[in-house]
């Protein structure tokens, strides 16, 4: 039983409950407002977090222990689950001016926020299997191209250019660590920026232009297209160092809109200063580097292409947010890790957690018991024929 705890990762365990555990005070903070505003409970937004915090660290445990192998079994009953979810988002009615939610008896889930994690599931078990062609681009690297197309286009569909644009750079991270040639992945870079920017064209409309204008040049319109980056930049100014304090956010008080959600650093800027944004992206950091460290320790490619994904799209979505708030990138609704309201995105930030987990695990063992490292054998047949050749 001591050899076994011996294999967990407790900087994987601890560092994100300890940011969804800050995510929640701050949540309340931020959002007591907006609540009685809205008629309802200040603890309301907070209440709904706890509740997603509590499913998330059953899901969390259950993948701790989960061997992560197994997924590769699943993918296409996992693809096949994704693909349904995104057709029927399409039927719901529009929520800001975008049909992102599915509603489920009297819960509502972001499809979205689950394709980020499926997506790096799929690439990563694909590719696992090429790797002995991995530089064939016709026969390694393009077939899964057209299941990633399939479900950006899907998105795109919502619209949501935002997520696609995000999910499109963790597959680029996911395929770039595969081995393929740098040739290939440029040609691929290329296409994706084609095919967002055409989407983007087709579906821009004056709200989401104003987006572009009011991350850039927000004081030409400081009462609508800049009033929200304005907002975030006084209470990331006011800030300062220390902050106002916990709790005495000026800006929440109906100045800054989704002050809970998107913009929640801002709030953290303004009330707890500069230290309190560093620790917070600190303990990001912490959990980006320790998923690559794993990587690069994971003697399994689809286990290590799994952890590249999971760092990926924790690492991408937090740079997005800090963009959006500090007028580097146009709004986008992108959440932070961890710490922003929303039970999708907790969800799976939670599950892909206890998969790194569970990779982890699997490393510590094997290092702590060498003749167990004979045991990550790949799944593909290929690789099967290969052992079997050598063990004659």
């Amino acid at each position: 039983m001591k050899q076994k705890w011996k294999t967990f990762d407790f900087i994987l365990i601890f560092t994100p409950i300890m940011l969804t555990l800050f995510g929640i005070v701050m949540i309340y903070s931020a959002s007591m407002v907006i609540a009685v505003k809205s008629g309802d409970p200040a603890n309301y937004y907070m209440v709904k977090q706890i509740q997603w915090f509590m499913i998330g660290l059953g899901l969390f445990i259950f993948c701790s222990f989960f061997n992560y192998r197994h997924y590769q079994k699943l993918m296409k009953f996992i693809v096949g689950i994704l693909i349904i979810m995104l057709v029927l988002v399409l039927f719901e009615d529009p929520v800001k001016g975008a049909k992102s939610w599915l509603y489920i008896g009297g819960f509502s889930i972001q499809p979205a926020e689950f394709v980020k994690l499926g997506l790096i599931m799929y690439l990563a078990s694909v590719y696992s299997k090429k790797q002995h062609y991995i530089s064939h681009f016709g026969t390694a690297v393009l077939p899964p191209l057209v299941m990633t197309g399939i479900l950006l286009g899907l998105i795109t569909l919502q619209p949501d250019i935002g997520t696609a644009a995000i999910i499109f750079l963790i597959a680029c991270s996911v395929i770039f660590s595969s081995g393929i040639k740098i040739r290939h992945l440029s040609l691929l870079i290329i296409a994706g920026l084609v095919f967002i920017v055409i989407a983007g064209v087709n579906m821009l409309d004056s709200e989401r232009l104003s987006r572009f204008s009011g991350a850039y040049q927000p004081f030409l319109d400081a009462e609508d297209s800049g009033y929200q980056l304005i907002q975030s930049y006084l209470a990331i100014g006011t800030g300062g160092i220390d902050g106002l304090g916990l709790g005495q956010s000026i800006q929440k008080l109906g100045y800054l809109t989704e002050a809970h959600n998107d913009f929640i650093m801002a709030i953290i800027a303004e009330e707890l200063g500069f230290v309190g944004v560093a620790i917070v992206l600190s303990l990001i950091a912490i959990i980006v580097l320790r998923g690559l460290y794993i990587a690069s320790k994971c003697n399994d490619t689809f286990g290590s292409l799994l952890a590249i994904g999971i760092s990926s799209m924790i690492g991408v979505q937090t740079f997005i947010n800090l963009g959006s708030i500090s007028g580097l990138l146009p709004i986008t609704g992108v959440t932070l890790p961890f710490v922003s309201y929303g039970g999708s995105s907790l969800l799976v930030l939670l599950i892909s957690m206890g998969i790194l987990n569970n990779i982890a695990r699997h490393v510590k063992k094997a290092r702590l018991e060498p003749n167990m490292e004979n045991e990550q054998i790949p799944y593909d047949e290929v690789s099967k024929k290969i052992r079997r050749v050598q063990m004659q």
